[in-house]
C-alpha cells in the first residue's frame, strides 16, 4: 500500500515560485511532485558526498602551510 503523502507549508520566494509554477506547466507535473524530486536529488547527493568522505578518511593528511612548504620546494611557487 502507498505512503500517505504529508502536507508541508513552505514559502518560496517569489519569483522562484514563478518559475515553479512555470516549469510544473510546461512538464505537466505539479509543484510537489517539482520539489519532492528536488529534495530527493539533494539528499542523494549530500548521500554520496558522505559516503565519498568515508572512503577518504584514512587518506593522509597535511596542512595548509605544509602544504605551501612542499608547493615551494618542487618550484610550484
Amino acid at each position: 500500500m502507498p505512503e500517505t503523502p504529508r502536507r508541508s507549508t513552505i514559502y518560496f520566494e517569489r519569483e522562484i515560485h514563478r518559475a515553479l509554477k512555470l516549469k510544473a506547466a510546461a512538464t505537466d507535473r505539479t509543484l510537489s511532485d517539482l520539489v519532492n524530486e528536488a529534495v530527493r536529488l539533494s539528499l542523494l547527493e549530500d548521500q554520496e558526498d558522505l559516503s565519498a568522505a568515508a572512503d577518504r578518511v584514512a587518506e593522509p593528511t597535511i596542512s595548509y602551510g605544509e602544504l605551501l612548504d612542499d608547493l615551494r620546494a618542487h618550484g610550484k611557487l
